[in-house]
């Protein structure tokens, strides 16, 4: 079926391009682009007052199967993820049995294809079940498909492993993705050390547990050549490191969360709300308005949501308890739309640059563009769309979110996924 879509507004920074036109789609791809564009066969989508954009990617999301069905499925998660404007996510290898090894990532592959509701980009763990004891079985998992490789969830512990872990990834050309947290350090922290884990009595995450194993991977990608890209970064002095690695030449990117950017620890109050519980943990008000300005230099590449998934009876236990971890998919573009664009830290330019362009680029991805020709890979949002996240609304299997009762203004309203409409006016498309 062709689709039409009527009097929309195309961003595209990598062409420069911010218009209002027509799109015509057809088998597959962008067909014409015009103001005058007619086609009498085809489906029109009249979408006066909303932007088109290059799809969005997630490089950064945990679907929890195979072995965590209860709390997320790779349907749910990625039905979840075309209700948030996504086209595509990259899923994180901390599932049961770890994704290590070839057979894994097959599941992971054919399970989104019989969703058939976005992309699915797997990752490969770094090390057998993420024990940071010995390698993953690297050149199977990249063989069938694997992106990048990440021990998410912990994080190499160990230097010479993760140095290991970076020859390997060089020699195929993929990017190792950093989870930055040195367990002796943390602990058993629960929530950011300082003044409201005193307060609340509550064992102390110290940002330096984050701040030097960041240290240390821009320290090995420099040493062995091999990308890396630091993942839900935290902490100004974690986006310092970063800007000083970058400015040595280093290939070293990083990713923040929309709940890094605008909650902090003073949101987690004595009702101890454990959907505020993550890992790494809400930092400092000063934190917050740091990673801003580096999202808005370019120092952070891209925005993640780190979607994280828990069934309710989990998150329902006291805090310290409670595994770590929120939902995403479904608030992060209202969000960023609400916090950062509306308030003029970034144009909607920038917005595409971290939710869209960069992301492929760091997977080493096909570049994705709005021109005649190119795959019809689209998000399309309303920008003045005003409305309140609420569980009821989720298609997440999860409810887990720290903006659950938030008014936000913008919403994707369409994705189409290969020319195909995986969400349309709002609705998932079985």
């Amino acid at each position: 079926m062709k689709q039409l879509v009527k009097n929309v507004r195309l961003i595209d920074p990598s062409l420069g391009l911010d218009e209002v036109s027509d799109v015509l789609i057809e088998n597959g791809i962008i067909a014409a682009i015009g103001t005058t564009v007619v086609e009498d066969d085809a489906e029109i989508l009249d979408r006066t007052g909303c932007i088109c954009v290059p799809g969005l990617i997630d490089i950064h999301v945990h679907l929890r199967e195979p072995g965590g069905e209860h709390k997320e499925t790779i349907a749910t998660g990625t039905a979840a993820a075309a209700h948030g404007g996504f086209v595509g996510v990259c899923s994180m290898p901390n599932t049961t049995p770890t994704t290590d090894n070839a057979s894994v990532v097959d599941f992971v592959l054919e399970q989104a294809e019989k969703a058939h509701h976005c992309r699915v980009y797997p990752s490969g763990s770094c090390t057998k079940g993420l024990k940071g004891e010995s390698l993953s079985e690297m050149g199977d998992m990249v063989s069938c498909g694997v992106v990048a490789f990440t021990d998410d969830g912990r994080g190499v512990q160990d230097s010479g492993m993760m140095r290991r872990v970076m020859d390997y990834a060089k020699m195929f050309n993929k990017v190792v993705m950093s989870h930055c947290q040195d367990e002796s350090l943390v602990g058993p922290g629960q929530v950011n050390e300082g003044v409201v884990s005193t307060r609340l009595g509550m064992a102390g995450w110290p940002s330096t547990g984050e701040e030097l194993q960041i240290q240390r991977d821009i320290a090995l990608s420099e040493l062995t050549g091999c990308p890396v890209h630091i993942q839900h970064i935290t902490t100004a002095r974690g986006v310092e490191l970063v800007r000083e690695g970058k400015q040595r030449g280093v290939r070293v990117t990083c990713e923040v969360t929309p709940h890094h950017l605008v909650l902090n620890e003073d949101d987690i109050t004595e009702s101890y709300d454990t959907n505020l519980k993550m890992n790494p943990p809400l930092r400092t008000k000063e934190d917050n308005e740091v990673l801003i300005a580096a999202v808005a230099d370019g120092t952070i590449d891209c925005v993640v949501t780190d979607h994280a998934p828990h069934a309710a009876h989990e998150k329902e236990r006291e805090f310290e308890l409670a595994p770590f971890g929120m939902t995403g998919l479904e608030t992060s573009l209202g969000v960023i739309l609400t916090y950062l664009v509306r308030p003029g830290f970034i144009s909607y330019e920038r917005m595409v640059e971290l939710m869209a362009i960069a992301p492929r680029e760091i997977l080493g991805l096909d570049p994705l563009s709005l021109k005649v020709g190119s795959c019809a890979d689209l998000t399309i949002f309303d920008p003045e769309l005003v409305w309140t996240v609420s569980a009821d609304d989720m298609y997440s299997k999860a409810k887990n979110s720290g903006f659950l009762g938030f008014d936000l203004v913008g919403r994707a309203t369409d994705v189409f996924v290969g020319g195909s409409l995986t969400m349309k006016e709002g609705r998932v498309v079985d």
